[in-house]
Parts: structure tokens; sequence; C-alpha cells
């Protein structure tokens, strides 16, 4: 019985990991708190859900059109929305407030365009079949979420580490003025760093929809409060923080559901996420730092 949870906790908590894991490379790089990220979550969904259903291509098609679609609507609020703003010199608290108003449009754009009911992909398009490893059953599907989860954290963990684009990142990220001087385009990495962040929410958001067979236009809206209590319980702009603590969100809640019951299940998550702050409120990883120069 903990072994069978234990996989479920993986499959859930590696997509919540997924999305946080997007959400805190867009404040580690831009300094933003990007709150229509929940919003680009629905939409990479939908994308998928309307090439699946309309186009009749393949899921794995279906979750590449999720990663352009929703990557290109993160470039499009960092070209039209925060580079204005970058530019005025605004206040932490504008671009908050700015895709506030973007999550609200989107929200209900989506609802005046397909509807306010759950959507479901067919019911033919993953495999059903299951899986068993000593004594342990998973489905293909969640064997498929882990696998695609972990590898993007996996290569996203690498270029920030061991490559030159990474190290032009976390210059940035210390400093845009200083990374500037040395002659880092940080524009371009801005619009990049906008892109990727979208991109991975959008994959997110696609993983959800087919772990819980429903796409509606709110969808974003709980992802957006597990995702902003992931980033602070891992430590803000850490991407090491965001993967351990989507997993922990992931256990915490497939837990609860298992042992106590499943009206209790973002009361326990949530709990255990105050508990753990009390004790390290800067998060597990690090400490807050700020960008000087």
């Amino acid at each position: 019985m903990l072994a069978q949870q234990i996989v479920n906790a993986l499959s859930l908590g590696s997509v919540y990991a997924l999305f946080a894991l997007g959400f805190t490379l867009a404040f580690g790089v831009l300094g933003v708190i990007n709150l229509s990220h929940g919003a680009i979550f629905m939409i990479g969904a939908y994308a998928a859900l309307q090439v699946v259903t309309k186009l009749g291509f393949p899921l794995w098609a279906s979750l590449v059109a999720a990663f352009f679609v929703a990557g290109g609507f993160g470039l499009l609020i960092d070209m039209w929305v925060l580079r204005p703003l970058r530019q005025r010199n605004a206040p932490h608290l504008i671009p908050m407030i700015a895709t506030i108003g973007l999550a609200i449009f989107f929200n209900n754009a989506s609802q005046g365009l397909f509807g306010a009911e759950n959507l479901r992909f067919p019911g033919d398009l993953v495999p059903d079949q299951q899986l068993y490893f000593w004594g342990v059953q998973i489905s293909v599907l969640e064997l498929a979420i882990i696998v695609l989860s972990l590898a993007l954290m996996a290569g996203l963990l690498i270029v920030m580490r061991k490559t030159q684009l990474g190290r032009a990142l976390r210059a940035i990220a210390e400093s845009p003025k200083a990374a500037a001087l040395l002659g880092i385009n940080v524009e371009g990495l801005f619009y990049l760093t906008s892109f990727t962040a979208a991109a991975l929410g959008g994959v997110s958001g696609v993983l959800i929809a087919l772990y819980s067979n429903a796409v509606y236009p709110l969808m974003g809206q709980p992802m957006l409060h597990k995702g902003i209590a992931v980033i602070i319980l891992g430590g803000m702009g850490d991407i090491r923080g965001a993967l351990i603590g989507g997993l922990f969100l992931g256990f915490a809640e497939v837990m609860a559901v298992a042992y106590i019951g499943s009206t209790m299940r973002d009361a326990v998550a949530f709990g255990l996420l105050f508990i753990v702050l009390l004790l390290r409120p800067q998060g597990m990883f690090g400490k807050v730092l700020e960008r000087k120069a």
C-alpha cells in the first residue's frame, strides 16, 4: 500500500515540480512573480486538446504544440507587458498586478471560446495498460508523466549549471546591469527565459489534464496557488527547491488522501508547508538575495 502511494505521489509531484520550475525560473532571472503562469498552464492544455481533437494529431504532437503555444504566449507577455515595465523601472508590485489582469483576461477569453464545462481528451489517446513492478501497479500514463517531467527538469538543470547560456542566466539573476556591462544580451535572455518558463508551464498543463482527465478555463488557478507555495518552500528562485518542493507537495497530498481523506487533501499539504516555513522561513535552499548594481 505504501509503495503504491509513493508511485502515485511521484507522478503528481513531478508535474507540480515542472510547473514550479518554470515559475521559479522566471522569478530567478526576471525578478518577477508572473501571476499569469496559471493561465499559461491552462492555455497549454487547451492547445494540446485542440491539436488532438480538431487536427487528429497524436499525443506527442500535442505536447510539442503546448510547448510552443504556451511559450509563445509567455514571449508575448514579456514583449508587450513586462519589457515596457522594465524600461520604466516599475516597482515589483506593478508587474504582479499586470499579470493578474492578464490571467483574468485569458481565463475569461478561454471560457468564451470553449465554454465553462470540463472537456476531456479522447479515451483512446493514451494506452490504458498497467505495468507491475515488485507488486506496485503503475499505468503507462503515470510512467510517461514521471519520465517526461524528470527529463525536462534534468535538461534545464544541466543547461543552467554546465553551459555558457546557464552561466549567462545566472549572471543576469545576480545583476542585470553588471551582466550587460560584460556583453551579455540581457534583453534577449529575458525573452528566452519567459518563453522557456511558459513552455514548461504549458507542458505541465497537458500532463495534469491527462492525469485528471479534465480541461476547463479555471484549471490553472489552484495550480498557481500550489506553484507559489512550492517556490516559497524551496527558496525563491532556486531550481533545486522547485524540484524538491513540488515532490514534497505531491507526496503530502497523496498521503493525505490515502490515510486521512480526500476532503483534507489541501489542508494537510499546506499545513505541512506552513510548519516547514515556520522552521525555515527562507525555504529549504539558500537565502533571499538582493540584486545589486
